[in-house]
């Protein structure tokens, strides 16, 4: 495994383990993602209200890096759901590119099920390669499959050694659906677990690069967000290392159902 190697998604298109999240990253993004572009990364993932997509699609130009070398993803936000079409094409438009590679519902509002019908004709259509979900728990994954013979893609949902939510994932590996891991560093907010820190100093890394890492060994796409070229160096320097047996139960356990932001199970 390394910064190029890519997941296969249900539909053939693949994607790359390793991305770089654009959440809050405002004022800079442009540098930012050319940054981590001549660093090696290929994953950029962004959403409408994140309100840097413009941005994204001027780094994507000025990289001078072929499309067909680049996963991009955005989202479909809430307040979009009335016509998720006009949406799609605002993404597109602001971006500057005729496809992404993936598009998601971002978070499970009650149209969900109805606005899907409207993702598949993106995806039929050839301008959304794969589409998906964000934020969906187990419950509103089983309402959609009831619904729709269309699987998602991906179910991308914040996951990180605090917050492993096992179950979820291993009912979208049961049902074909790549789960990718937002805020897989739990916003710097759990640096000095002694735990952590006692497996990252025997294997000669940071916090950041054994929680990437863990994510990455359990199969889960990792998008870590950062503007910074050297925290986004060693956030990509995670593939020269492998955590043992004992390492992964020990990080497993330090699961304490610690989120970063708000809850999808409270979501009708």
């Amino acid at each position: 495994m390394d910064i190029s190697t890519r997941a296969k998604l249900n539909n053939g298109t693949k994607i790359p383990m390793l991305g770089l999240g654009t959440w809050e990253l405002t004022g800079n993004t442009e540098e930012a993602v050319l940054n981590a572009l001549k660093l090696g990364y290929r994953h950029v993932d962004t959403a409408m209200v994140y309100g840097n997509e413009k941005e994204i699609g001027q780094a994507i130009r000025k990289s001078g890096i072929p499309r067909k070398e680049l996963f991009i993803t955005t989202k479909l936000w809430n307040n979009d759901h009335s016509n998720p079409a006009m949406a799609f094409n605002d993404s597109l438009r602001r971006l500057g590119l005729d496809y992404v590679d993936l598009y998601l519902i971002h978070w499970p509002v009650p149209q969900r099920n109805r606005s899907w019908k409207e993702l598949d004709k993106f995806q039929k259509d050839g301008r959304a390669k794969a589409i998906g979900v964000s934020n969906f728990t187990i419950r509103h994954l089983k309402q959609l499959l009831e619904e729709s013979n269309v699987v998602p893609a991906v179910n991308q949902v914040e996951f990180s050694t605090f917050l492993y939510q096992k179950e979820l994932l291993e009912f979208c590996k049961s049902n074909g659906i790549q789960l990718e891991a937002y805020s897989p560093l739990a916003r710097a907010n759990k640096f000095d677990n002694p735990a952590l820190i006692r497996i990252a100093r025997n294997h000669g890394k940071s916090p950041a690069q054994v929680m990437i890492r863990w994510v990455l060994q359990h199969g889960v796409v990792a998008i870590p967000k950062s503007g910074n070229k050297q925290r986004q160096r060693q956030n990509a320097d995670v593939f020269g290392f492998e955590l043992s047996a004992g390492d992964m139960k020990a990080l497993d356990a330090l699961d304490e159902g610690f989120r970063c932001c708000p809850d999808p199970s409270q979501m009708p």
